[in-house]
């Protein structure tokens, strides 16, 4: 499932790249004011759309609901429509839901060291974490990577009720909640220069510390 708000300059080449390995994406075009439901649609998605802009946790919920009416899916992975997360990393949390006793993995850009956040995103990430396992009392390295995989039991249990970025911490809380198996798989998150020049870094953590103070 790809949350898409306005990304029609680089999604129609991130569906493809990513169809490669997963023939079935699902794009939820939240409400975009470009051609972005096009691009993914020439890319090769079905396209889901909300007429307008509810946020990433409602364009996520609706993708998870699509998904799960196809009665012979079994995995369920979680993507984001900018180019930072990579096929290979989503394609080795499935190859672990399908071989291992887990209902969710939960990609962790901070397990091996490879991604190098801005020192602020840092920041707020790891206070993002200490208060996602303070009150889930799951033991995370990163409460808030979109690259996510779920079988079919941990999908089902998922319901996002937050719209906007409150759904990150909510998705943790209802793994906890639901008591699904769950492990982290270190992946790697690409922080290109389309993504900062979107300044997308620095809303996305400013919108992590409202979700907390929120909470």
């Amino acid at each position: 499932m790809v949350p898409l708000y306005n990304e029609a300059q680089v999604v129609r080449e991130v569906v493809e790249h990513a169809r490669q390995t997963f023939p079935n994406i699902v794009c939820v075009d939240d409400g975009s004011t470009d051609a972005s439901a096009e691009q993914a649609r020439l890319g090769g998605a079905t396209v889901v759309v909300h007429p307008i802009n509810l946020g990433q946790g409602a364009a996520l919920q609706t993708g998870i609901s699509y998904a799960l009416q196809d009665p012979n899916a079994e995995f369920f992975v979680t993507f984001d429509s900018d180019g930072q997360h990579r096929v290979e990393d989503a394609l080795a949390m499935v190859n672990r839901l399908d071989s291992e006793p887990l209902d969710v993995v939960i990609g962790s850009r901070f397990l091996d060291g490879r991604t190098k956040p801005g020192l602020l995103k840092k920041i707020v990430l790891k206070a993002a974490v200490i208060f996602g396992n303070l009150t889930s009392g799951m033991k995370l390295t990163d409460a808030h990577n979109g690259l996510r995989a779920f079988n079919r039991t941990g999908a089902s249990a998922i319901r996002i009720r937050q719209n906007r970025m409150a759904h990150a911490s909510e998705i943790i809380a209802e793994i906890a909640n639901a008591k699904l198996r769950y492990a982290e798989e270190p992946v790697f998150v690409v922080y290109t220069d389309y993504s900062r020049s979107k300044g997308q870094s620095l809303w996305n953590s400013v919108n992590i510390l409202s979700d907390l103070w929120l909470k």
